[in-house]
């Protein structure tokens, strides 16, 4: 049945590679399960019934990109939507949580209707080839920079960024940490990304998971030995999973279906719709091409064959998800963890909502997976995605410095839209003005995106 379902011999793999590929993709990003009810709290929004609208999108998205596409990717409530809707919308401008969830509603409608017209898969199409395999590398990067920062291992400092010590984590941060909070995890990190880079050479199967599994299993030792000491004030807690709320679900009724639709007509509605409009399309897009380059989806043009399916699961789950009580739901870059476990079809997305679902029950498990122990599957996946830059046309200039401003935006800028927005003027200007864009056939549509984003640094 699951053959018949997911082509696994077509697509050359098999039920135990898929179903621990899903278990991988689950353990790299169910960090978002603590992290956005903690985000959007900030709000107002109650945090338990966002765990629980979080939990569910996440299993619904996911399941539809199994049902959709038969690709191996993952959704949920992505970071940095997440952080614009509580952060820019609620508390900067000044608007309620049921207006910003209104604005990610009237989102997921513009992208169901944009999906099924072919606009998205036409602005997927219209990127260069060597701008794909460019994504696939910044967004290693990106992930990798994102790991070490969710160790420690990278601080900020008087050079803006720096290794980690305890006195510049302390300054970066405004706290009295010390070494048996913040410094042993940072040398759990460490630790935990040799273990991982060892089990990759060895080519053990489930490295990644194992990895997790294993620096989170050091971190516990340390605990009962003393060395890591809690600290909740500090946002250091306790490694051990916490059962004494027992199983149950939280409630959505503070936050389910509270849409507020009063006001929506007006043009601070239209900019905070176009801002999520912004950033979902392009990190969606960025998402599904590094990771089909990296786990060679593409085709010889450089297309995803079933990429309508995958851009409607994302537009779908970003629609339930509002009426839900979250903030956008979106293809999640963590899902390169899997895929790098093997992992090509449906059957791996399957799993990671079945695990979204579980989490439900399983809350005090999942939730104790401190941010130090997946650090190093982040780092280890950049390393994978970033293998990527030898697909690249270095030879060609006119290729390769588009290529390279598309690369060193996303981590420096901390944004794969970003990346993406970039490598997309410099693709175009420097085609256009040193005359190869003729000869290189650059899409309309290529021209059409450019000019939108030159407009976007003008105007936003």
């Amino acid at each position: 049945m699951l053959e018949k379902l997911f082509k696994l011999s077509e697509n050359h793999t098999d039920t135990k590679t898929e179903v621990l590929a899903g278990i991988t993709t689950f353990m790299t990003m169910a960090y978002i399960l603590a992290v956005n009810p903690s985000i959007m709290a900030a709000t107002g929004m109650d945090s338990g019934a966002v765990f629980t609208a979080t939990a569910l999108a996440a299993f619904v998205g996911t399941l539809l990109m199994a049902i959709f596409a038969n690709y191996p990717f993952a959704l949920a409530p992505g970071m940095g939507l997440n952080a614009y809707f509580a952060y820019t919308v609620v508390i900067g401008m000044g608007y309620t949580w049921q207006y910003a969830l209104t604005a990610v509603f009237a989102e997921g409608i513009i992208f169901i209707l944009l999906s099924l017209t072919n606009v998205r898969e036409a602005i997927f199409n219209a990127i260069p080839m060597n701008l794909k395999s460019a994504v696939s590398v910044g967004i290693g990067l990106f992930i990798a920079f994102v790991g070490l920062q969710n160790a420690h291992i990278v601080v900020g400092g008087s050079t803006l960024l720096q290794l980690f010590s305890v006195d510049a984590y302390n300054k970066a941060n405004g706290v009295e940490a010390s070494f048996n909070n913040v410094g042993i995890t940072v040398i759990l990190a460490l630790a935990g990304i040799i273990i991982t880079g060892i089990l990759v050479v060895k080519n053990i199967k489930g490295n990644i998971l194992w990895g997790i599994l294993i620096t989170w299993g050091l971190g516990i030792i340390c605990q009962f030995a003393g060395l890591y000491v809690p600290n909740a004030d500090l946002g250091f807690y306790s490694l051990l999973p916490d059962f004494s709320k027992g199983l149950s679900i939280p409630s959505l009724a503070p936050i389910f279906g509270k849409l507020q639709f009063k006001g929506i007509f007006s043009v601070d509605f239209i900019v905070i719709l176009f801002a999520f409009l912004f950033v979902d399309l392009f990190d969606t897009i960025g998402t599904l091409v590094g990771v089909s380059a990296k786990a060679d989806m593409l085709d010889e043009e450089g297309k995803l064959p079933h990429i309508k399916g995958a851009l409607l699961a994302d537009a779908v789950a970003t629609t339930f998800g509002a009426i839900l009580g979250t903030s956008t739901t979106t293809t999640f870059v963590e899902s390169a963890s899997g895929v790098s476990e093997g992992g090509r079809t449906g059957l791996t997305a399957v799993t990671t909502a079945i695990l979204f679902g579980l989490s439900l029950f399983l809350s005090p498990i999942f939730l104790a997976i401190p941010s130090f122990a997946t650090a190093p599957a982040l780092v280890i996946v950049g390393l994978y995605m970033l293998s990527n830059v030898t697909n690249i046309n270095f030879t060609d200039m006119s290729e390769a410095i588009p290529a390279y401003v598309c690369i060193i935006a996303m981590p420096f800028f901390y944004s794969i839209s970003e990346g993406i927005s970039m490598g997309v003027i410099a693709y175009v200007v420097i085609n256009l003005i040193t005359g190869e864009a003729k000869e290189k056939k650059i899409s309309a549509l290529m021209y059409v995106l450019a000019i939108l984003f030159i407009l976007k640094y003008i105007f936003l």
